[in-house]
């Protein structure tokens, strides 16, 4: 719902009254910083539901201001979205693997930043580990380690269940290899940024029609389909 607070972190002057606007006319309280210093400063302030963060700044980069805030107990709470230009896939994934939620690159629409901002703000809290997940579908009961396609029983690998339900239980955020690899550790197979991709290839044959919840997201990683 409208009336969150959001910090837009922006040095383009232009661009930066285009995303106020834009934010005001959806109901959104705006705050402003157009260096990384004082962005960090305001983060700490004002305490934002989300913050919207330009990565090419003056003293302070958007990386580090992004590493900051999700390090600080008083704000890795806060969701944060990069404006990314094109053709910054290097920093998009680190940003990432820092704990970006998410990215825009641009030139961007209007329509289409308020759809990712939107779309940020609404996502629950972590589910709990225990907790079945119904995605389309998609049935995933992690008690009894099993996964079901419109009621028929999947056989996966005890690495393949891991990081099926670690996707799953995040629908919507973009991953990195190395987010996957860190969160699954697989015994059963050996889990390396490139056998990730061999995972992802085995998983949607095994799961069939819901092998596309699975997206690929080129020069970053993965994510599950958002429902």
């Amino acid at each position: 719902m409208a009336g969150e607070k959001i910090l837009v972190v922006e040095d383009e002057e232009d661009v930066l009254e285009l995303v106020r606007y834009n934010l005001g006319k959806n109901g959104y309280k705006v705050e402003t910083a157009m260096s990384g210093e004082e962005a960090l400063q305001k983060a700490m302030r004002i305490n934002p539901d989300l913050i919207l963060l330009d990565l090419m700044l003056p003293t302070v980069d958007g990386l580090e201001v992004c590493r900051k805030v999700k390090n600080d107990p008083r704000t890795q709470h806060v969701p944060v979205v990069m404006l990314t230009a094109k053709g910054e896939e290097a920093d998009i994934v680190t940003g990432l693997e820092m704990g970006a939620d998410d990215y825009v690159t641009k030139p961007f629409s209007p329509r289409v930043l308020m759809a990712r901002v939107k779309a940020v703000l609404r996502r629950p809290a972590e589910r709990k580990e225990t907790d079945v997940l119904v995605l389309g579908d998609l049935e995933i009961d992690p008690g009894r380690h099993r996964v079901a396609v419109k009621g028929e029983s999947v056989d996966l690998t005890s690495t393949e269940f891991k990081l099926l339900h670690y996707l799953a239980q995040r629908a919507g955020w973009v991953f990195t290899r190395y987010q996957i690899v860190d969160a699954v550790h697989g015994s059963d197979y050996p889990v390396t940024d490139r056998s990730v991709d061999v995972q992802i290839v085995g998983l949607r044959k095994k799961l069939g029609s819901a092998g596309d919840y699975i997206e690929t997201v080129r020069g970053v990683g993965y994510r599950f389909k958002e429902f």
